[in-house]
């Protein structure tokens, strides 16, 4: 199969495809863990985070280097979209060097805008219950859909907005670039979630979990905790939301549903096992590649079902989680106790001893 003068194996354009979606889900799992596996926060609105990223990235870097460039000055950025991103995308074919000066910020100001988003929205409702809280969050995320949906200037509207390529430089191994970048940047994030998790900061997100009143009486500032996780969250959020967006090439707010970017990956971490962010990176390419299985083979199974195939992943997932839930709701793997430095020089100790000890 042909994709952009590249021929690949059906094959390899399916392990494209399926690392390419898994990336950004990961990132989002990672941080819903983050807040909700470790920290206890029920955050309902990752579309909040996800959709700002996105949309910084439908906004910012078209206009930034039609000034930069002098492409299209003077008409519309949203009405002559097509013609002025592709001027653009010639630009970026030749210059490397502005191609990843231009993906660096924007992935940045991507990051920036998450963290913005999830700090308004957390800092007057974080005092809130526990299902209360999750209803913010929801309904935030609904919210800026909506805007996006019906501002044209911010995403295209309902027509959406193509983005400027900068990895046009790729030429036909623009996919596999992309998705070989994503990747990169998911082991940074996953190196550096893991090692904050095992660091003191990660034991008082456990405690500010397992015992609000008992991180208050020791003097920690249970709400300061959770608006920095949620912040963090977000940003980490964010950036799985743009570079989907640089992926495609587009952005549309129609495609930033709370059934895609909220729900579902609440699924992949109850699959793999809050806590555990080990768990999390299998819940989620477990999830996806199953779904994108379902996908890919689904009119096979069109005539055996008694309803249209299109739905026929979402039934299947929804059973399965049903399943999880009743007979393995720690999930896949499930969370193991901190292993600090006292309780590995313990441990060692009553090893040494313990010859000893049976003598």
């Amino acid at each position: 199969m042909e994709v952009d003068g590249l021929t690949l194996p059906v094959e390899a354009l399916f392990l494209v495809d399926l690392m390419s979606t898994f990336a950004p889900y990961l990132l989002v799992t990672l941080s819903l863990n983050l807040e909700y596996g470790y920290t206890g926060v029920p955050d309902f609105g990752k579309t909040l985070a996800v959709a700002g990223g996105a949309f910084l990235v439908g906004y910012l870097p078209g206009r930034l280097l039609m000034q930069l460039l002098g492409v299209g000055l003077g008409l519309s950025y949203v009405e002559h979209n097509a013609e002025i991103v592709t001027k653009i995308n010639e630009f970026l074919r030749v210059n490397v060097p502005l191609s990843m000066a231009v993906l660096a910020l924007t992935l940045a100001l991507a990051m920036v805008v998450g963290a913005a988003l999830g700090f308004l929205v957390s800092h007057p409702a974080i005092r809130l219950r526990e299902i209360s809280l999750a209803m913010v969050f929801l309904a935030a995320g609904e919210a800026l859909v909506v805007i996006g949906h019906n501002y044209p200037e911010l995403a295209g509207g309902t027509l959406g907005i193509g983005v400027p390529d900068v990895f046009a430089w790729a030429g036909e191994y623009r996919f596999p670039m992309v998705t070989a970048f994503m990747i990169a940047v998911v082991v940074a994030v996953f190196i550096y979630l893991y090692l904050l998790t095992k660091s003191p900061l990660g034991r008082l997100l456990r405690a500010v979990r397992d015992d609000e009143n008992a991180a208050l009486a020791l003097g920690k500032d249970v709400t300061k905790v959770r608006i920095k996780v949620i912040t963090l969250a977000s940003a980490i959020t964010a950036l799985g939301g743009a570079l989907y967006a640089i992926y495609t090439g587009s952005v549309i707010a129609a495609a930033y549903q709370k059934v895609s970017w909220t729900f579902w990956p609440w699924v992949m971490v109850i699959l793999g096992g809050t806590a555990n962010n080990v768990g999390v990176v299998l819940g989620t390419f477990v999830f996806v590649t199953v779904r994108k299985l379902i996908i890919f083979y689904k009119d096979a199974f069109a005539p055996y079902v008694p309803f249209d195939v299109v739905w026929l992943d979402m039934l299947l997932l929804g059973v399965a989680l049903i399943l999880i839930l009743l007979y393995r709701p720690e999930g896949l793997i499930p969370e193991k106790p901190i292993k600090t430095v006292a309780v590995r020089r313990v441990t060692a100790a009553l090893k040494l001893r313990e010859p000893g000890i049976k003598g």
